[in-house]
């Protein structure tokens, strides 16, 4: 099968990217390489993805419809599995109008690429913080998501709207994900895990935005990928299939646990400052993956401390061998 994935040079998108390629599949990857950050770390994100022959890659912005884009019109995909998006909830109230574009904008752009190639199933990544803080725990898929609390948030109800209204104007056979905080290796370095490893490792001070009692329900990316590839397989070989599906652990860890783990593990203690807890982060996340067993055949099989305990080897290994990274060439499809 050809597989278009969107945000491939991401976290997620490069992970998922190797696993299909893996599997025998043909790959055409879309990236923009926001600046988010680094480019470098993107590109070495990519670079086993690139060696591989059944591997394309298209650097474009979704939101712009250049010639680039509309080339895209010319292929054939089997499957959309749409990841790009502006990330993180703190800076998407500092700048909420580049959210909206991007995330809702571009999720419009892919949609109707979709639906110009003839190509009805997709997978949108969307986000558990769209629950908002709810206190109905563990967060189930029909809870109510009307009470966001970050533009970041908003945009990802769009995008799931969104998708609806192609299921239901165009018979698109969608599974929406709401990712519960991915981790692993590779995983963003402006995330919880990444920055306090880092931050510990330099012995820099860590700053910890509230009492450190809020928790985030962390989901190793290996199973992320897992639960990504089985929902593509559904959205394939059902008919007139929408559904929304929570990827998580089922297993909140609060922020003090998380930084004593990380202090155990790299064997050094974190020099802490406190901070007033920020605008737009919500007090807990917690999944029920109730409907992932039933719809996705899945449940996570990687518990928090074995994904850390990776995650942990990982980054000591990058550190002690920093990246070199070649520039990743013009856009691919060109050639």
């Amino acid at each position: 099968m050809k597989i278009l994935i969107t945000g491939v040079a991401g976290f997620i998108g490069s992970h998922l990217s190797e696993k299909l390629l893996y599997y025998g599949h043909e790959v055409v990857g879309i990236d923009n390489f926001d600046d988010f950050y680094p480019r470098a770390v993107k590109e070495n994100n990519l670079k086993k993805s690139l060696e591989n022959s059944r591997f394309t890659l298209v650097e474009l912005d979704i939101t712009v419809m250049n010639a680039a884009f509309r080339k895209l019109y010319k292929l054939k995909f089997d499957a959309v599995i749409h990841l790009a998006a502006k990330a993180g909830v703190r800076p998407s109230i500092e700048n909420p109008g580049a959210y909206m574009h991007t995330n809702v904008q571009g999720t419009l752009s892919i949609l109707e690429l979709m639906r110009e190639v003839k190509c009805n199933t997709l997978v949108f990544g969307s986000s558990s913080s769209v629950y908002g803080n709810n206190y109905n725990m563990p967060f189930e898929e029909s809870a109510p998501i009307n009470k966001p609390i970050s533009p970041y948030a908003v945009s990802k109800i769009c995008g799931e709207l969104l998708t609806y209204n192609y299921h239901k104007l165009y018979g698109f056979n969608v599974i929406n994900l709401r990712f519960f905080t991915v981790f692993g290796p590779r995983q963003r370095p402006d995330l919880a895990i990444h920055k306090f490893a880092k931050k510990i490792s330099h012995h820099e001070p860590v700053e910890v935005y509230g009492d450190g009692t809020s928790g985030r329900d962390y989901t190793y990316i290996e199973d992320v990928v897992h639960g990504i590839v089985a929902a593509m397989i559904q959205a394939l070989i059902r008919s007139n299939v929408y559904e929304t599906v929570n990827l998580g652990n089922s297993n909140p860890i609060m922020l003090r646990v998380l930084i004593e783990k990380i202090e155990k593990l790299l064997d050094k203690k974190a020099d802490i400052i406190r901070q007033p807890k920020q605008d737009g982060d919500v007090d807990l996340t917690y999944a029920n993956i109730e409907r992932a067993k039933i719809i996705l055949e899945w449940a996570p099989m990687v518990s928090f401390d074995e994904g850390l305990k990776k995650f942990i080897d990982w980054y000591q290994a990058e550190n002690e061998n920093p990246l070199e990274v070649n520039p990743v060439s013009d856009t691919l499809l060109d050639n």
